[in-house]
């Protein structure tokens, strides 16, 4: 969705209309659901399970000082803040809204990752640095610099496809 409110801005997507953004927002509000659902039944199935290899997966994230908050808040800002954002109609056409969204969701999502293997790993010696940080924006701008890339070796434009005209006037 980024990507293409970016390259819609900047004049390469002139066929993306208001209809074609609000799917995409119904997919960033989709899957922020489908994240949650998952999230919470991993969360449910070691709980109620009680393996103890397995529950400390969780006793680590939640009883150690250092990641209590940012297990919560990783949670929160993945599940209820697109919730609240992203409900209604008119918030799925609303741009800022939308990239306001979108950043935080990819900030959720990489303290998700983040969570994965900190407290496994660094245990109580653990916290978030701005070494950490540094690395997840150095692979956003690599990530970037490639797409981009990629992007300017091959045409945006698609040509001589046999459902470009009906996609061009596709309207929902």
């Amino acid at each position: 969705l980024l990507f293409c409110l970016f390259l819609k801005k900047q004049g390469y997507l002139e066929h993306l209309n208001e209809s074609i953004i609000h799917d995409l927002g119904k997919w960033v509000f989709a899957f922020s659901i489908v994240w949650t659902y998952m999230w919470f039944s991993q969360f449910m199935l070691i709980w109620y399970a009680n393996i103890p290899e397995e529950v400390t997966y969780f006793m680590e994230r939640i009883e150690l000082p250092n990641y209590r908050f940012l297990f919560w808040f990783s949670a929160a800002i993945n599940f209820v803040v697109p919730t609240l954002m992203l409900m209604s109609r008119d918030a799925k056409r609303n741009r800022n809204r939308l990239i306001f969204v979108c950043i935080i969701i990819l900030i959720g999502h990489w303290l998700n990752s983040y969570l994965l293997f900190a407290p496994g790993t660094l245990h109580d010696h653990g916290h978030l640095s701005l070494t950490d940080v540094g690395i997840g924006i150095g692979f956003l701008g690599l990530f970037m610099l490639v797409t981009f890339y990629k992007l300017s070796k091959r045409p945006i434009k698609i040509k001589h496809h046999p459902f470009l005209d009906e996609s061009k006037h596709l309207d929902t």
